[in-house]
């Protein structure tokens, strides 16, 4: 394996940012930013051996700075949404920035998303450290994060979040990574097949905040259980499509959350014969389709990518699970550490 690292240009306070190529000895790579400690780049072969880049990504490094699709990045303190911007610890109520509609998102407008991270080889992988301040966005604690990135001969990406607190406070991390099998900038991901192991989802109102309890997804376009084209139902006339123009939903994935990693999703593209599986450490799984990219930054192709030409694919605890005690805990207290797995694993199917 292969590590090189190149100075990326500079923040607007002036900071440096790093770009990292991670390479194999079959030629495929990723490259990793220290903004937001992001995914930049993921170049696989297809089913005829030819390389693409299959992860969406800006041509200029400024670009990833407050970009409203959140590109490759890691959010935080919480990914996904907070209802209201409001939530109570311990009996203490606590508010954050609303930045979306009236909901708080993926931890407001100066989120860890739009932070360049310290970072560093470590032990065959890249690690990026993001300290955040007590009381930065209206959260409690100081907290430490890490995003340590690996990459495999096999076309594994796996990335390990760790975070510590030094009072109690709420974390929520993922990667915010959009897919796109065919290459970035090559169309649609419309055609893509999906498959989730999850049998449940979350239904939510039309801010995209959950109701409550989840339902089954048979019977409704939220079913993936057997694998299917992404577009085949995105257009019905269900609410969750209609609230969010696609899909942008969290899914429960079945099995035990914890410390074993578990299958998730798999994205095939019939296209490139590229495949895509998922595994995860993490209790629920987002999937946006990329509903609202049109607009963005130029991308690595040359222009603005449209609607719907990547699929995000996040792990992660449930949407305002802080306002929810019975979702899985997001309370991270002093002495203990926060842990989750995600791995991308890449390949070639028929």
């Amino acid at each position: 394996m292969k590590t090189e690292k190149e100075l990326w240009g500079k923040s607007p306070c002036g900071k440096e940012i790093f770009k990292y190529r991670m390479t194999n000895d079959s030629g495929a790579y990723v490259e990793l930013s220290s903004i937001g400690a992001g995914i930049v780049s993921v170049v696989v072969p297809d089913r005829n051996g030819n390389l693409a880049d299959v992860a969406l990504g800006y041509k200029d490094a400024l670009s990833y700075f407050n970009d409203g699709p959140c590109l490759g990045k890691v959010p935080g303190r919480y990914a996904n949404r907070i209802a209201k911007g409001h939530f109570v610890l311990d009996g203490k109520e606590y508010d954050l920035p609303v930045n979306n509609g009236p909901n708080h998102l993926h931890g407001g407008p100066e989120g860890f998303q739009n932070k360049v991270w310290e970072s560093r080889e470590k032990d065959g992988g890249v690690e990026f450290l993001y300290y955040s301040e007590d009381g930065e966005m209206g959260y409690p604690g100081a907290l430490k994060a890490v995003a340590r990135y690996e990459w495999s001969e096999k076309n594994e990406l796996t990335l390990i979040l760790t975070a510590e607190a030094d009072a109690p406070t709420i974390v929520n991390l993922t990667n915010h990574a959009y897919f796109n099998l065919n290459g970035e900038g090559n169309g649609d991901i419309l055609g893509h097949v999906l498959k989730l192991n999850a049998s449940e989802y979350l239904p939510t109102d039309d801010t995209l905040i959950p109701l409550g309890e989840s339902e089954p997804v048979a019977g409704t376009p939220m079913d993936f259980v057997t694998a299917k084209p992404i577009g085949r139902d995105i257009n019905a006339d269900f609410p969750a499509l209609k609230y969010g123009k696609g899909y942008d939903n969290c899914w429960i994935i079945d099995g035990s959350a914890g410390e074993s990693v578990r299958f998730a999703a798999e994205l095939y593209s019939p296209e490139s014969g590229r495949v895509l599986q998922v595994y995860t450490t993490q209790p629920g799984i987002q999937i946006y389709t990329g509903n609202w990219l049109a607009g963005c930054p130029e991308g690595k192709c040359g222009r603005s990518y449209n609607d719907y030409e990547g699929v995000a694919m996040e792990c992660q605890r449930y949407p305002d699970s802080p306002n929810r005690p019975d979702y899985p805990s997001t309370v991270l207290r002093p002495g203990e550490t926060y842990r989750e797995a995600i791995i991308f694993a890449f390949g070639v199917g028929a």
